[in-house]
């Protein structure tokens, strides 16, 4: 393993240090101890793993962690947007433009212009002649929207809002759910003019107290993170979810409610042993949601036995299939509001207790009751803007563990 590219900002750390980070993470890993920080005498080592690379980030200071992992992460999802794979070959191929990204990602060790539809308005990967229209700084990276360029035009402006929540269950064995809750994000698909103002309301309980309204269903959402676009101070102050937004498709922002949440889809299983070597397994599936709701690409993952010689299969609905190399039988159902019934198959015991995991996204519905109160989209020119808003519910990490 080598180094395959480096950068050192600010020159406070020799460039020979990286050598000692290889070392100290293959006895951490022999001892069974890794450790997402490390430190050699005073350089501390800050590091991430992405397919075949790691991604090391090196400091003699007591810098802020979560900021250097941000900015990591985000180095990932630039270069990915660059280069469809972010491997070894890919930064192989693709040299030069890795170190021009470096260079306007961070600047002397503080994140600078980290949006890549912006980057990728100056840095390309195409081979261009020299022209002096070439060389000026596209105005997105000096003012003070970095995240959008000006003179944006749309023959339609629309903007399309997506609520998408992610169900994360454990459910026991005897049917009790251990822990639960749910991550949310806001995604939006900005095809607008010019430089709007937006503004967004949701039914939030804290802006309820704020206000003194407390009519309907309200709900309290924690651990908030936001676009850089969303004004902070305004949202601390008043609740208001205020931004210029940037153009194309964005995540606005993510929360997290913690609550209880009844399983949206209920998994029973039932063991029966014929012989020393012969069991069958009726895994049945039931929906617990709303009549009007319908749960689509529903995927039922039942562990098998590592030596399952042959499993056979039957249906009520969907198909199921072996998937040896994971030792799982997958039952496929493209939806359901019923009951259905899978009888798995006929096999040796199993070995431990591995969870049933399920797998489903039902439309036009959020566990948690989150609603988009309005969209208020503001422009100098006055244009007439349409706001489209769907939801989703999907399964997280959705596992109930069995009996068998």
């Amino acid at each position: 393993i080598s180094v395959l590219i480096c950068r050192n900002y600010k020159g406070d750390v020799d460039m020979a240090e990286i050598d000692h980070f290889l070392p100290l993470l293959m006895t951490q890993e022999e001892e069974g101890l890794t450790c997402p920080i490390m430190s050699h005498g005073n350089v501390h080592f800050l590091w991430i793993k992405h397919t075949n690379l790691y991604l090391v980030a090196t400091t003699n200071k007591n810098s802020n962690a979560s900021l250097v992992y941000a900015f990591l992460y985000k180095v990932v999802e630039v270069f990915t947007e660059y280069f469809t794979e972010l491997e070894e070959e890919s930064i192989q191929d693709n040299f030069v433009v890795v170190y021009e990204l470096l260079d306007e990602l961070m600047d002397f060790g503080f994140p600078q212009t980290t949006d890549s539809k912006i980057l990728q308005e100056y840095i390309t990967q195409e081979g261009t002649k020299l022209e002096v229209a070439k060389t000026k700084v596209p105005t997105t990276v000096t003012n003070a929207v970095s995240w959008r360029s000006e003179g944006i035009k749309y023959k339609k402006n629309e903007v399309f809002i997506d609520v998408i929540e992610s169900i994360n269950l454990l459910v026991n064995a005897n049917g009790s759910v251990m822990s639960s809750d749910i991550v949310g994000t806001v995604k939006l698909k900005t095809m607008l003019s010019g430089m709007p103002e937006l503004r967004l309301g949701l039914n939030d309980r804290a802006l309820f107290a704020l206000t003194g309204r407390d009519k309907g269903k309200t709900v309290t959402m924690e651990d908030v993170k936001f676009h850089q676009c969303v004004r902070l101070s305004r949202f601390e102050s008043d609740r208001t979810i205020s931004f210029i937004p940037p153009d194309g498709e964005s995540e606005l922002m993510s929360y997290r409610i913690n609550t209880h949440v009844k399983p949206l889809i209920w998994i029973e299983s039932v063991i029966e042993k014929f012989s020393h070597s012969r069991v069958e397994i009726m895994v049945k599936a039931k929906g617990q949601f709303k009549k009007q709701s319908v749960a689509n690409n529903v995927e039922v993952r039942v562990p098998v036995p590592s030596d399952a010689d042959s499993p056979k299969f039957k249906t009520s609905t969907g198909h199921a299939k072996y998937v040896p190399e994971k030792n799982l039988a997958v039952w496929t159902i493209k939806s359901f509001p019923v009951t259905l019934a899978c009888p798995v198959w006929k096999n040796d015991e199993m070995e431990g207790k591995p969870p049933i995991t399920v797998n489903f996204e039902i439309p036009y519905f959020t566990v948690s009751g989150i609603q988009v109160r309005y969209m208020k989209i503001i422009e100098k020119s006055g244009y007439q803007a349409l706001p489209w808003v769907r939801y989703i519910t999907q399964s997280g990490d959705y596992q109930l563990r069995s009996n068998f």
